[in-house]
């Protein structure tokens, strides 16, 4: 069975689910292309306010196919490098994409897999999820910005152990580290997951964006950059029609239905 990015609605959410049973739900080209596709529609689709990703049949992902890779071994080197730009550009399209984007993490993320739940704006995580950068396993190192992920959120110590050791790492322990947002009993990662994006749902599209964009670019501003951005984005959704609509549900105690 081929490799696929399964894509449904819960409401206002797009799930998109990596199926790949056979190799469990390892990632490669056709699944990078097709998330990428995915986030690009997202982003400009006014019926949907966030993205889930998940993992068919209780596994997130086992990251790359190691055939593949000792195949790609005998190819010329583009042909690798190639392969990882596919994964770069849905990883970018992430960060690109002005809605919120949740992992929702049953089983194991391991290698590529953990790099794209790190990338994801929020991640939820069953407690029995365990994560792993098994790249030097293999004699090989990170991609899909995992090495990038886990430095922000992470001591330089700890990130270089996880990366050099290939120590699995539980959620519960990420969880305590700040870098898992929620967990879960097995099985209802995806139910949570998509809970947490109804919250969101519910709250103004474009604050949601700006919120997405100050927080992304924060790592590589001074303070008086942020402060700028900080107040540019702020006065533009001032003027939007959605922060009328906010302040006046607030001061009236009534719900708000934006836009």
């Amino acid at each position: 069975m081929a490799a696929e990015l399964h894509q449904s609605r819960s409401g206002q959410t797009l799930v998109l689910t990596i199926a790949n049973p056979e190799h469990r739900n390892a990632l490669g080209p056709e699944i990078y292309a097709a998330g990428q596709d995915a986030l690009t529609m997202a982003s400009s689709s006014a019926d949907i306010r966030s993205v889930v990703i998940t993992g068919a049949g209780g596994v997130f992902s086992a990251g790359g196919n190691l055939q593949r890779l000792q195949a790609n071994r005998s190819a010329a080197p583009e042909v690798q490098a190639q392969s990882i730009e596919g994964l770069n550009q849905w990883i970018r399209s992430i960060a690109r994409c002005p809605k919120p984007v949740i992992a929702a993490v049953e089983g194991a993320a391991a290698g590529a897999g953990f790099s794209l739940a790190l990338a994801c704006d929020l991640l939820v995580a069953a407690d029995d999820a365990l994560m792993v950068m098994a790249y030097s396993t293999i004699a090989l190192s990170p991609d899909g910005g995992g090495s990038w992920s886990l430095a922000q959120a992470l001591p330089r110590q700890l990130v270089t152990e996880l990366l050099m050791c290939g120590n699995r790492i539980s959620a519960l322990r990420l969880q305590e580290l700040g870098v898992v947002n929620h967990v879960c009993p097995s099985g209802t990662a995806l139910q949570m997951a998509l809970a947490l994006a109804g919250r969101l749902n519910a709250r103004a599209p474009n604050a949601l964006a700006s919120i997405k964009t100050l927080t992304r670019q924060a790592c590589g501003l001074d303070l008086n950059q942020q402060l700028d951005q900080e107040r540019d984005h702020f006065v533009r959704n001032l003027h939007h029609a959605n922060a009328g609509i906010g302040i006046t549900a607030f001061l009236n105690k009534t719900p708000a239905d934006f836009q």
